[in-house]
């Protein structure tokens, strides 16, 4: 990281609709930047898929988003998921033109700010594990590393589990389903995954009649929480494809991350979970969403 200071005009402040084209853009060019110095496609297929996303988060009532504005125009931006106990910032893109001046740095204290201020427990993020320098800033500000994760992409091989059976999930899973993520993480994202059973992207597995599993959604911006491996096999195993670059396992899984493998999935992108206050070991088989 470089020493340099952010510019002094520098005004960290609430995102507004009208900024997500100009964020977008700054957010492709960013990931583009970073990706293909080390080997690995851009983040986006251009800079209107971006604008889509951030354009949806400026509007959400539980996401938090900033805009770095330096002599009037953006130039960066990142966002926090405060939908559950624990928060969640997702992409800190700044643009490339003004990287190493500290604006990553104003938005991250900005952000970790606000949660303090909330009274969150704890604040996660995920970043790509071959961005040291952004890893280097996260540990500066007060992150650990807690878990290398990997994306996988593709189609399993085998696509139900005996004994297993996975459906739409729905309103009346709700209360299963966050007992089986205290469970596993010691907090739920119940908001999270009642949006996805509006979005009708949630799912849930059952055996023997009860739920052992869900996932908010499989692919790059959902979660999934499952008592075993071969519950969360089922979820994997029952998408036709997962939405945005991948589904992000836990690497030191090894028994999931093997059958995946097995089963076709190619790894595409090294990942790294991190976190700032309360955290607990996870008791049971999961997958990361791209913001935590």
């Amino acid at each position: 990281m470089s020493s340099a200071q952010a510019p002094a005009q520098l005004l960290i402040r609430p995102a507004r609709p009208d900024d997500a084209l100009a964020c977008g853009a700054i957010s492709y060019r960013a990931f583009k930047a970073i990706n293909e110095s080390h080997g690995f496609p851009p983040g986006f297929s251009g800079p209107e898929q971006p604008a889509k996303l951030l354009a949806s988060l400026y509007s959400h009532p539980g996401f938090y988003c900033i805009v770095a504005e330096s002599e009037g125009r953006p130039v960066g931006s990142s966002y926090m998921d405060e939908r559950a106990a624990i928060a969640g910032i997702g992409m800190v893109t700044v643009d490339p033109e003004t990287q190493k001046s500290g604006i990553g740095r104003r938005m991250m204290q900005s952000l970790l700010d606000r949660a303090a201020r909330r009274g969150c427990a704890g604040v996660r993020l995920i970043q790509a594990a071959f961005n040291l320098r952004s890893l280097s800033l996260y540990t500066s500000l007060g992150f650990e590393v807690r878990e290398p994760l990997v994306c996988l992409q593709g189609q399993t091989r085998q696509r139900t589990l005996p004994g297993c059976v996975v459906r739409p999930a729905s309103n009346a899973d709700v209360e299963a389903c966050n007992l089986l993520c205290l469970k596993v993480h010691g907090f739920h994202r119940g908001t999270e995954l009642a949006e996805g059973i509006q979005r009708e992207s949630a799912v849930v597995v059952e055996r023997g009649g009860h739920v052992t599993g869900y996932a908010s959604s499989l692919g790059w911006h959902g979660h999934s929480v499952a008592a075993t491996n071969l519950d969360l096999q089922a979820l994997i195993a029952s998408a036709e494809s997962f939405h945005g670059p991948g589904i992000l396992l836990p690497a030191r899984d090894t028994a999931l991350f093997h059958w995946g493998l097995a089963q076709g999935l190619r790894a595409v992108l090294p990942m790294t979970l991190m976190s700032q206050g309360l955290y607990e070991e996870p008791q049971g088989a999961w997958t990361a969403s791209i913001i935590f």
